[in-house]
C-alpha cells in the first residue's frame, strides 16, 4: 500500500478517549478498574504513547457504555456546502486499510460518501453489518467482493453496486493487489452515521484471508 499522506486530517483516538471518560466523570483509576486494563495503560493510550488493539477498544467501550464508534467521531460543525481538497480529508487507519471521508461527516444532509482502501485480504469482520437508508459502491481499482444477504457479487474497477442497506452486507478484498472503492450512503434515519459501521467493520478485522461461508 501507498503510504498515507502525512497532511492528512486523522482521528486521535486517545484525544477522544480522554474526552468521553471526562465527559463521563471517570477518573483514569475507575475506567482502568471497569475496563480490566491498567492506569498506566490508559495514560498510554490517552497521551498517544501507545495503540490501542480492537479488543482494547471493545473494553474501553463496554466500560463507558458507548459504541466502538465513538472513538472516531469528531465534533465539527455540519455545513449546507462542504468543498474538501483531497490532502484534507478526514482519515482513519484499520487493519489492512483505510478509511477516508469525502465531506459527509461534515455535511449537515443526510449522505455520507467515503473512501475506502483495501489491503489483500482486509474485510469487514466476522460479522454482517446493517443500517437504514441505501448504499453505493463504486470500485475504482482493484477487486472488491461484496456479499449481500446470500448473494455474492465480485466488484473490479469501474463496477458498482448499489442496495438498500437494510440488507446484511459484507465486504472483502479478494485479490493481490490494493483496493479503492467510492461508498455513498443515503436516506439514512436522522441521528445516525452509518459510515461509523463501516469504520468499525475494518476496525474489528479479524477473520484473516478465509473465504466468505453461507450463513447456516
Amino acid at each position: 500500500m501507498e503510504p498515507f499522506n502525512n497532511d492528512a486530517i486523522s482521528v486521535d483516538v486517545g484525544e477522544r478517549l480522554r474526552d468521553l471518560r471526562e465527559e463521563r466523570n471517570l477518573s483514569m483509576r475507575e475506567l482502568a478498574r471497569l475496563s480490566g486494563l491498567s492506569a498506566n495503560a490508559l495514560s498510554m493510550i490517552e497521551r498517544s504513547k501507545s495503540s490501542p488493539s480492537v479488543s482494547t477498544l471493545y473494553k474501553l467501550a463496554d466500560a463507558m457504555a458507548v459504541p466502538i464508534t465513538a472513538f472516531f467521531r469528531t465534533e465539527i460543525p455540519q455545513k449546507e456546502i462542504v468543498f474538501r481538497k483531497g490532502n484534507e480529508r478526514t482519515r482513519v487507519p484499520f487493519h489492512r486499510g483505510l478509511w477516508e471521508g469525502l465531506g459527509g461527516e461534515l455535511f449537515s444532509g443526510r449522505v455520507e460518501p467515503f473512501m475506502l482502501t483495501l489491503e489483500s485480504g482486509a474485510n469487514s469482520g466476522r460479522f454482517s453489518m446493517a443500517h437504514t437508508g441505501h448504499e453505493f459502491v463504486l470500485c475504482l481499482r482493484g477487486q472488491l467482493e461484496y456479499r449481500i444477504e446470500n448473494q455474492l457479487f465480485l466488484m473490479g474497477p469501474g463496477d458498482s453496486l448499489l442496495f438498500a442497506a437494510e440488507l446484511k452486507h459484507e465486504w472483502r478484498n479478494p485479490g493481490n493487489t490494493v483496493t479503492n472503492a467510492v461508498f455513498v450512503l443515503a436516506g439514512f434515519e436522522e441521528g445516525e452515521s452509518p459510515s461509523e459501521f463501516h469504520i468499525a467493520a475494518g476496525m474489528a478485522d479479524d477473520r484473516g484471508d478465509e473465504e466468505f461461508v453461507e450463513e447456516v
